[in-house]
């Protein structure tokens, strides 16, 4: 079975607080349907697919080709979200991308069934009873409940915008497939290969606060936990700085930060041998300003490239795979399950190489760091020294045998 390898260079760049409802254009008109405040996508999307509501079902959408005849034709597929997310946006978006340039004609359903056992029930009854062929599971919450609840299902499941299934134990090993009907792609990258970026990054690192929130377990398990580890066996002083309660943490971070940085001074007075590491928790990166604001000189450096934007609010850098490759990559996944080029419990664990870089040089002026030139040659979006974009390189794939 060929390896598909995504060599990404692209970047969704996000604004904040404002998410992708920028995005979402005519489908958040003065007279948006009600799963506007839940489900959102590009406008650039509505050249190929139709995207209506349910009526009476506020949680579920349909999304069809435009000017197809479906008559039964068309393959079904059930997107399932846990709740809404701006990475879903961007993931979904993608998604219809891939399926209308491989010319896929398919019928859509999304269920934003809130992490509810009844709606999860609910929604794969649907999905069996209308013979769907396929299942992305969006999100790690939506992954983890599949995994318990649809193991072995008949129908093929792949998973997006989630967070690696070896590290939370759902998969073996990246060697081999599930053996089950699941598919799963990867939002974290091997930590020797992130942390030897940081490393040339920072050579002399002496200090390095993590930065997540302590209820998103996936994120703890995957992003936190093994750079902890990591940086504390080399002899790194590691700060663990825990979001106790996401709905706090613009207050929370306040403190967090803050205390970070006095006690990073204690051996590193000027604070040039110290790092901030942002990992995936949606309410911690979400208060990228707040991070910013007290965050003194160090640099904030994030797994999630979509951190670095246009403007002052932003992430120096960041290192990761961003969500919009992890949802070209599933999306792959999902067009060839279909297509019957493979089975879901035969791919290996997709994982984005290289990874994507991006680079506030705004940002790096404004604290005085330097920037290595192999990561500016390599970086998938790069904003000048007045926070505007100046490169977007557009993905492609490549395939091995």
């Amino acid at each position: 079975m060929r390896r598909l390898i995504l060599t990404s260079r692209v970047l969704g760049a996000i604004a904040g607080g404002a998410t992708l409802i920028a995005l979402a254009g005519s489908a958040l008109a003065d007279d948006k349907p009600e799963f506007a405040k839940w489900f959102r996508y590009s406008p650039d999307v509505e050249a190929a697919w139709k995207v209506s509501p349910v009526a009476g079902k506020p949680l579920q959408v349909s999304i069809s080709r435009v000017g197809e005849e479906t008559h039964g034709s068309a393959r079904r597929v059930l997107v399932l979200y846990p709740r809404p997310s701006s990475a879903y946006d961007i993931a979904i978006t993608k998604i219809l991308h891939v399926f209308e340039a491989k010319e896929i004609n398919a019928e859509i359903t999304v269920i934003d069934f809130e992490l509810d056992d009844k709606r999860g029930s609910d929604a794969l009854a649907l999905a069996a009873a209308g013979s769907y062929e396929l299942i992305f599971a969006m999100g790690s919450e939506s992954t983890a409940w599949l995994y318990d609840h649809y193991r072995n299902g008949a129908i093929p499941v792949v998973s997006v915008c989630s967070k690696d299934p070896v590290q939370l134990g759902q998969m073996q090993d990246y060697e081999h497939g599930s053996g089950s009907n699941f598919a799963f792609t990867s939002l974290n990258m091997p930590i020797d290969v992130q942390m030897a970026y940081v490393r040339e990054l920072m050579p002399d690192l002496r200090n390095l606060t993590v930065l997540v929130d302590s209820k998103n377990v996936s994120a703890v398990q995957t992003q936190a936990d093994p750079i902890v580890a990591y940086a504390r066996q080399r002899g790194i002083q590691v700060i663990l700085g825990a979001v106790q309660n996401p709905k706090e943490a613009r207050k929370e971070l306040v403190d967090i930060v803050g205390e970070a940085v006095r006690t990073m001074r204690k051996n590193d007075p000027d604070l040039s041998k110290s790092l901030f590491w942002v990992t995936g928790s949606t309410s911690v990166f979400l208060e990228i300003k707040t991070i910013n604001e007290n965050a003194d000189r160090v640099p904030v450096v994030s797994v999630v490239p979509e951190v670095v934007r246009e403007g002052p609010d932003t992430a120096v850098m960041a290192i990761g795979i961003s969500f919009e490759s992890n949802a070209h990559l599933a999306a792959i996944y999902g067009a060839d399950i279909l297509a019957g080029r493979a089975r879901a419990q035969d791919l290996k664990v997709g994982v984005v190489s290289p990874p994507d870089i991006s680079i506030s040089f705004l940002k790096a002026r404004e604290i005085g760091m330097r920037v290595p030139f192999t990561f500016f040659e390599g970086a998938s979006f790069v904003f000048d020294y007045e926070g505007r974009p100046v490169r977007t390189i557009a993905s492609k794939i490549t395939s091995e045998n």
